[in-house]
């Protein structure tokens, strides 16, 4: 974001709050070449979280949930990146690297920060490595293969006991996510078993973990009771006040001691904080901004929050927070955006007030409950209610026009059981360079740990205006590139191949795994770092 006299708006997130507040900047100033306006977004698209559940079931295609950041906001420089820190004192974002190994770096004039919250297993051992959280669109596309996996499993497996595991399926968390989530995954396996010969429905289970009294504790008594008594005639186990502590490649582990036997653990509990918001210097409440009625934060002027990562007093209920939804979110971007166009002469600013119009939550199988405007609705009409409000509320015309079409389909046609095979990225790979091929510059982010297969890695110094100076040459068995990772600082110099070349790598993430928790590999790579300093102050090369 060039300087050059204009005003740099800076947005980070890419949910309701970031994209609104872009949006409602764009009408306020496009015909106003000095205001330049940047949002920073992991994804270059907006998801629409109401709809996601029915992703999990194929009721509305994975694409059609979402909408492209730049056609709501074609004048927004949008950087698709993950923000790593942000310099308060000097106005100055830090964004991860993008092909090259290089930190981004943005000024600053505004900074509207929206990143929401993190998910988080803090103090839930096996979780992490067991649980599929249900967040994020990636999310629901992992939960829907899995399912499907599941399926094909029990569908051949000859072992009762582990058959049963596997049509053992496990939500947690009794809110609306968790809700919405179990009564999409319980009409889709139920459903697709039609199409596997060996499956008997009677042995699916599944099974809804919830700490409280009643589920949909954000609706009046009346109406989770109806969610929870129709979820049970599906077939749903409610547990309640059960909290799920931990997992196992093999069962649920509940706080009360009692294992549940399963392949699939899903969780939509509270996230934690976000961990570049928690480091911030602002006023905190339990990991988020303290932000006032006007959405700035106090003390820190040209500096604003919303969304999920900031407390803003609602003035229409006596000042307590407001509550995270998507439509807080999208009026406080609105808001927030006029805000910043007042303090640059145009207008006044206006506390943020707004009322919630009404909770729904979808129950699949053509079911709902709703409170609009203080009317409850139970059953078919609230599940029309559903549909029609959301329906109006997607962005974008293209995308109403798919999401309609996909539930008339979806009315006539069967569930649809393909499964689309994503694996994780592994963190150890194996790569290729053929002769004299850079594998990394000096400068560059410490990103990687090499190996070297076969062939030869030369290590020279680059110093702008100087002649390279060779430092050592690799080869078989050699590892190079741990300094960068071990000292959390750029290259300090430049790997290029001598000719061709395999290697295999190992991320950043793994690599630390490894460092901090296998002491003969940490003493190894500490006594390597010291020979390798000593090399290159004039004694050994290599």
């Amino acid at each position: 974001m060039a300087s050059g006299g204009r005003t740099r708006i800076l947005i980070l997130g890419g949910g309701f709050g970031g994209v609104y507040t872009a949006m409602e900047l764009e009408r306020l100033f496009k015909k106003d070449p000095s205001v330049e306006i940047g949002l920073v977004s992991k994804d270059n698209y907006l998801v629409f979280q109401p709809m996601l559940p029915e992703v999990i079931s194929g009721s509305i295609g994975i694409l059609d949930v979402i909408t492209p950041i730049r056609r709501l906001c074609p004048r927004t420089n949008l950087y698709t990146r993950t923000v790593e820190s942000i310099d308060v004192k000097n106005k100055v974002v830090t964004m991860s690297s993008g092909f090259r190994p290089r930190p981004y770096v943005l000024e600053y004039d505004h900074l509207v920060i929206g990143l929401g919250n993190q998910t988080s297993f803090t103090g839930q051992p096996g979780l992490a490595e067991n649980a599929l959280p249900f967040k994020y669109l990636g999310d629901a596309l992992v939960l829907r293969n899995h399912l499907i996996h599941a399926l094909e499993e029990a569908d051949i497996e000859r072992e009762a006991e582990v058959r049963r595991a596997l049509l053992t399926f496990v939500v947690a968390g009794g809110g609306f996510s968790g809700v919405e989530a179990i009564a999409e995954l319980n009409d889709f396996v139920r459903e697709a078993s039609h199409h596997f010969r060996n499956i008997d429905r009677n042995e699916i289970k599944t099974v809804l973990l919830h700490a409280g009294d009643v589920i949909l504790p954000e609706l009046p008594k009346t109406l989770a009771e109806f969610a929870q008594n129709l979820l049970r005639k599906r077939g749903v186990d409610i547990r309640l006040n059960t909290r799920l502590a931990g997992a196992t490649a093999e069962t649920a582990l509940l706080a009360g001691g009692e294992r549940i036997p399963t392949k699939t653990i899903v969780s939509t509990v509270p996230s934690a904080p976000h961990a570049i918001v928690a480091a911030l210097p602002f006023k905190m409440e339990r990991g988020r901004i303290v932000a006032n009625e006007f959405l700035e934060v106090p003390d820190f002027p040209g500096h604003w929050a919303l969304g999920d990562c900031a407390i803003v007093p609602d003035v229409t209920n006596a000042g307590q927070p407001c509550p995270p939804t998507a439509q807080h979110a999208l009026r406080q971007g609105t808001r927030l955006a006029r805000n910043i166009a007042a303090t640059m002469g145009r207008g006044q600013k206006q506390r943020f007030e707004f009322k919630t119009l009404g909770k729904l939550a979808g129950l699949g199988h053509r079911s709902a409950v709703a409170e609009i405007l203080g009317l409850k609705l139970s059953g078919v009409l609230a599940w029309f209610m559903w549909r029609v409000i959301y329906l109006m509320k997607l962005p974008g015309l293209d995308r109403k026009i798919r999401v309609a079409t996909d539930w008339f389909l979806d009315l006539l046609l069967p569930a649809d059981i393909v499964q689309l095979k994503v694996d994780r990225g592994a963190g150890i790979a194996r790569q290729h360079y053929e002769a004299n091929e850079v594998v990394f510059r000096e400068g560059d982010k410490g990103d990687r740990l090499y190996v070297v297969v076969n062939g030869n890695v030369q290590i020279v110094s680059e110093k702008p205006g100087q002649a390279p100076v060779f430092i050592a040459e690799l080869g078989a068995g050699d590892c190079f590139g741990e300094m960068a990772l071990v000292s959390d600082q750029p290259r300090n110099a430049t790997a290029r191949t001598a000719g061709a070349v395999d290697v295999l790598t190992v991320d950043r993430e793994a690599f630390h795994q490894l460092f901090a928790h296998l002491p003969p590999l940490r003493n190894l790579f500490q006594q390597l770092i010291a020979q390798r300093m000593k090399g290159s102050n004039g004694g050994d090369k290599k």
